[in-house]
């Protein structure tokens, strides 16, 4: 594959599917600072990947696999780097205000899907964006019937978590 025809495949895919990877970033990034980053990331694995892609599966399916992977290996050196140590950028949050999204829900919801691990979050963010649990077992190699019980386990603590939210969810 030439290099102006992956870079162009590369851009493509970027545009029709940024939010997708914006999700996933948003849930395992959590400054604006290491979004950022984990952009950057991502957007690196997704072009070298581009020449791999055989649409065995959708281009989305693929690309969100690929975003999964990342935020999950990045979430782990990550971690790795901070533990013990406070973070500058939450020092700095205190004398500024907080970017709040248009509907706190949202919010809420980010935030509790920050507390799951990997897997969980991983499965979370699948689930909200319709995948099934064939396309869930596929990206994540867990058993279909293990996605099931992981997901309702999932459910049953977001709303216990939501009766203590104002709203519910």
């Amino acid at each position: 594959m030439k290099e102006s025809e992956q870079r162009k495949i590369f851009n493509e895919w970027l545009d029709e599917h940024r939010a997708l990877l914006f999700k996933v970033i948003r849930s395992y990034a959590f400054t604006t600072e290491d979004q950022n980053d984990l952009f950057q990331d991502v957007c690196m694995q997704v072009y070298r990947s581009v020449p791999n892609f055989k649409a065995a599966s959708a281009v989305s399916t693929w690309l969100y696999r690929i975003a999964l992977n990342t935020a999950i290996k990045w979430s782990t050196k990550e971690r790795k780097h901070t533990d013990g140590h406070q973070e500058v950028e939450k020092m700095g949050n205190l004398l500024m205000a907080q970017n709040e999204s248009s509907d706190e829900r949202i919010g809420w919801l980010y935030d509790e899907i920050k507390k799951f691990n990997e897997i969980d979050r991983s499965l979370t963010l699948l689930l909200l964006d319709g995948f099934s649990y064939k396309e869930m077992s596929d990206m994540m190699g867990i058993t279909e019937s293990n996605i099931g019980v992981k997901i309702h386990r999932i459910k049953k603590q977001l709303t216990e978590n939501s009766k203590q939210y104002e709203y519910g969810v």
